[in-house]
């Protein structure tokens, strides 16, 4: 079984952009997840097969996400980066046939994870 990988993370100044990249197939809902230091994996973007998304109250501003079917791939784009955005970013996805789409943000929806990809933003 194939993993989630994830690309595009790096370094940006306060109020950059940054574009995150997942490679994934066959999964039913997929979305990203940021892991700060001393906080808890948060549920930022999730995106369904059929291309509903839902996003956190924390970011959906500042944040899009998308798939493109054809390359079996995600993206999260990122605008307005504040140092607080700082952390690892997550992909996972999940291959759940039914599934409540209110608690799709929630990590314990999905099975596969990728290795992550460092987000540093400085001030």
């Amino acid at each position: 079984q194939v993993q989630p990988v994830e690309s595009g993370g790096g370094s940006v100044q306060s109020g950059g952009s940054l574009r995150l990249s997942c490679i994934g197939s066959g999964y039913t809902y997929m979305a990203w997840f940021r892991q700060s230091p001393g906080k808890e994996r948060e549920g930022l973007a999730a995106i369904t097969e059929d291309g509903r998304k839902t996003y956190s109250n924390s970011m959906k501003d500042r944040i899009t996400i998308s798939q493109d079917d054809a390359q079996n791939t995600i993206t999260l784009q990122m605008n307005s980066l504040k140092s607080e955005d700082t952390g690892i970013y997550f992909c996972a996805g999940d291959r759940a046939k039914y599934y409540s789409f209110d608690y799709l943000l929630r990590p314990e929806m999905y099975a596969d994870w990728g290795q992550g990809t460092q987000v540093t933003v400085s001030s």
